[in-house]
C-alpha cells in the first residue's frame, strides 16, 4: 500500500522542510527504504540542499500549450477576449494589434472554443522544469523548479506529482507554504498533512488558516510544534479546546538553527533530534497502517 504524508505550514520559517528531510532520512532508517521525496514548493525548492553527495539523475522541462494568433486568420473580432477567465488576451481592432500574455494564460482552451477562423494555433511554452536525484539512500528526491515570472504554480506541480515511483511505499510531499492554491493541489491526494508551526503570533494566525484549509478539503492532519518553548502556551491551548493533535514538538535550538543555516541538519544529529524523529516515525508508522 502506497501512503502519501503532506508537510505543510501556514507561513513560511516555520520548518517545514527541516521536517520534510529529516522525516525521509529517519523513515528510511526505521520504517522502510522505499520512500520517496518530492519538492512541490516549486517557486523556492531547497530540500536538495541537505543532502550533500545527491547525484542529478535526469531533468527535463515542462510545457503548457498557449495559443498565438495569427494575424493573416485573425478579424479581430474580440471574441477570444471576451471567453478568457485570465485577461491574457489583448486585441485593438483599430490599430490591428492581437497579442495572447503566456505568462497569464492558463491553457484552458475557451479561446479557442470562441474563435471561428482558426487564427490561435498553439505553441509550447516552458513553465520550469522537474528533475529528478539519487541521494543514496531510498527512492531519492524529485523536485520541481518554476521558471522565474512564471505563474503556473499548480501546473508544474501536478506534473511533478506524476513522478510517483510505483514501487515507493511512502511518499513525502514538500508543499509550498501558505494556504493557497499550490497548497492544495499538493494535499489533494495526501493521505495525511502534518502541519507545521512555530508558538508565535504570526505562527498561531496562519495556522488557524491552515487548519480551515484541511477542513474544508477534509484531510486528516496533525500538528507538529516547532522551535517549543519561545512563546507561550495559547498555541496548545487552542489546539486542545479544538481537539487537534500535537503529533509532536522540536524544541528551539540556535545550534540546530546554525546547522540548518549551513545545510548541515543530516551530518550533526544531536540526540534529542534522533528521538525526536524516530518517535514521529513510529508514531505515523502506527496511525497510518
Amino acid at each position: 500500500m502506497q501512503l502519501k504524508i503532506a508537510i505543510a505550514s501556514g507561513k513560511g520559517g516555520t520548518g517545514k522542510t527541516t521536517v520534510s528531510v529529516n522525516l525521509y532520512h529517519f523513515i528510511h532508517k526505521y520504517w522502510t527504504d522505499k520512500v520517496q521525496l518530492m519538492d512541490c514548493d516549486v517557486e523556492e525548492p531547497n530540500d536538495l540542499i541537505f543532502f550533500q553527495g545527491a547525484k542529478e539523475n535526469s531533468r527535463k522541462d515542462v510545457n503548457q500549450l498557449v495559443p498565438k494568433i495569427d494575424n493573416s486568420k485573425c478579424t479581430y473580432c474580440r471574441d477570444c477576449v471576451e471567453y478568457c477567465e485570465f485577461n491574457a488576451i489583448v486585441v485593438i481592432p483599430p490599430v490591428k494589434f492581437a497579442e495572447v500574455n503566456a505568462s497569464l494564460c492558463h491553457s484552458c482552451g475557451a479561446c479557442l472554443h470562441a474563435c471561428k477562423h482558426d487564427a490561435m494555433p498553439e505553441f509550447d511554452h516552458k513553465i520550469g522544469e522537474i528533475s529528478e536525484y539519487n541521494l543514496g539512500k531510498g527512492l531519492g528526491l524529485t523536485q520541481g523548479e518554476l521558471e522565474i515570472g512564471s505563474s503556473m504554480q499548480t501546473m508544474l506541480i501536478a506534473d511533478v506529482k506524476k513522478e510517483y515511483k510505483s514501487s515507493a511505499e511512502i511518499i513525502l510531499m514538500d508543499a509550498p507554504p501558505g494556504t493557497s492554491c499550490p497548497v492544495v493541489t499538493t494535499a489533494a491526494d495526501a493521505d495525511f498533512v502534518l502541519l507545521v508551526t512555530e508558538p508565535t503570533p504570526f505562527g498561531m494566525h496562519d495556522l488557524k488558516l491552515t487548519i480551515e484549509l484541511m477542513q474544508e478539503i477534509k484531510k486528516p492532519f496533525a500538528v507538529i510544534i516547532n522551535k517549543d518553548g519561545i512563546g507561550n502556551n495559547e498555541m496548545e491551548e487552542y489546539l486542545d479546546a479544538e481537539d487537534i493533535e500535537i503529533i509532536g514538538r522540536i524544541p528551539f535550538s540556535k545550534e540546530y538553527a546554525a546547522d540548518y543555516a549551513i545545510g548541515n541538519i543530516l551530518n550533526n544529529i544531536g540526540e534529542i533530534e534522533e528521538g525526536f524523529y524516530k518517535e514521529l516515525v513510529l508514531k505515523l508508522k502506527e496511525k497510518l497502517n
